[in-house]
């Protein structure tokens, strides 16, 4: 991410601003993150999670978000996760225009060589501060890969990984499975740069 100005903003100024921009940002402790544009790869695996995930979570009280839809952390980051997912009740907030969602039960972030660090670090301790989030799944672009962390009590969380395209990853949080396989269709990893 890059800082779109070097001043601070406030958070009214934050979300006027992302009203009248064609680029979405990311806000956090005053500073405005351009998002970068995603590549062939990161969009054919955030098409193929949407499709697999979809029919699972038919008749199971949960709701999937696309990438537009923005996250809002009570540590105040805000943020728009590549795909999030809410069971029960989404908790959604009009901010200047747009909504902003309060409660995710999964979030995804499908990492590339400029953010993973960042997804891994710094934006995965803003989004433990969401008392309602079970789960966060980390998708790599580069090897059929998936990171999966999940909430225990006590506010601990247990990191699982799957490799390979025969894997799968049981997403208890929601009563779901990603299929590797499924989540990596058409990707030809021989032919990234």
């Amino acid at each position: 991410m890059v800082a779109a100005r070097h001043h601070i903003w406030t958070v009214a100024q934050y979300l006027d601003y992302e009203r009248g921009s064609n680029v979405k940002h990311e806000f956090l402790d005053g500073s405005v993150y351009a998002m970068t544009g995603a590549s062939k790869v990161h969009n054919t695996i955030t098409f193929n999670l949407g499709s697999h995930l979809g029919p699972q979570m038919r008749g199971r009280g949960c709701q999937g978000f696309a990438s537009d839809m923005r996250v809002r952390t009570p540590s105040g980051l805000y943020a728009y996760p590549d795909m999030s997912i809410v069971c029960g009740t989404p908790d959604v907030v009009k901010e200047v225009g747009q909504d902003t969602l309060c409660n995710p039960t999964v979030l995804f972030e499908i990492l590339s060589p400029s953010t993973q660090a960042y997804d891994r670090g710094e934006k995965f301790r803003h989004y433990r501060s969401l008392p309602s989030l079970q789960a966060y799944v980390l998708i790599s672009q580069s090897e059929p890969h998936i990171e999966h962390y999940a909430r225990q009590s006590g506010d601990s969380w247990l990191l699982s990984e799957a490799n390979g395209l025969a894997a799968s990853v049981a997403l208890e949080s929601i009563g779901c499975t990603l299929s590797l396989g499924e989540i990596y269709l058409n990707v030809d990893f021989d032919t990234q740069p």
